[in-house]
């Protein structure tokens, strides 16, 4: 495993009750901005920024909610390019902790599933975004820190990761056991 590797991989955590309010099954979201769009939108339609870099989910919110930045709450789906408008409930897979300029701006996280693929894409993406809304704010005049805290998995996927894991774990002690049996095989 390689140093960046295993700093990704600290980001990601399992459900912890400090995290506010548990997660739901399934939200329905509105997506405002399509995969791999350039222009990210506010709630009333306006553009907020024009990216340097497509966005790689489809980036929207959660019609009917409000979150602590005076917006709906953001959330993201994973999987093909969604037209701008569509809104459709999707099964709750993960959250994201940000702050943006002193204020918890999380997004939810959205899809059929959640590979290990899509979480190395979501820490990455995170970690550039953070920097870019970083120097965004700075420009806007807008005060308080903006950073990236890590990417919280729903309690099921984090049960079937364990379960993955002692699978493995399994798995490698019933070949050691085998290969300890049959010497020479």
């Amino acid at each position: 495993m390689q140093p960046e590797d295993t700093e990704a991989d600290a980001k990601v955590m399992g459900p912890s009750p400090s995290s506010g309010s548990p997660f739901p099954r399934e939200l329905p979201v509105l997506i405002d901005q399509p995969r791999f769009s350039f222009i990210k939108r506010r709630d009333d339609g306006r553009i907020d920024f024009i990216s340097p870099l497509p966005c790689p989910f489809n980036y929207g919110s959660v019609p009917g909610t409000l979150a602590a930045d005076g917006d709906r709450e953001d959330a993201l789906v994973l999987g093909a390019r969604l037209s701008r408008g569509t809104q459709q409930t999707w099964p709750v897979l993960a959250r994201v902790h940000f702050i943006d300029a002193g204020v918890y701006d999380a997004k939810w996280v959205c899809g059929r599933a959640l590979t290990t693929g899509d979480r190395r894409q979501l820490l990455i993406f995170f970690e550039l975004y953070a920097r870019a809304k970083r120097q965004l704010n700075r420009a806007r005049g807008a005060a308080g820190p903006t950073r990236f805290d890590g990417l919280e998995l729903a309690r099921e996927l984090e049960s079937q990761d364990l379960a993955r894991e002692l699978d493995s774990q399994d798995l490698a002690r019933e070949h050691a056991r085998k290969a300890r049996a049959e010497p020479g095989a």
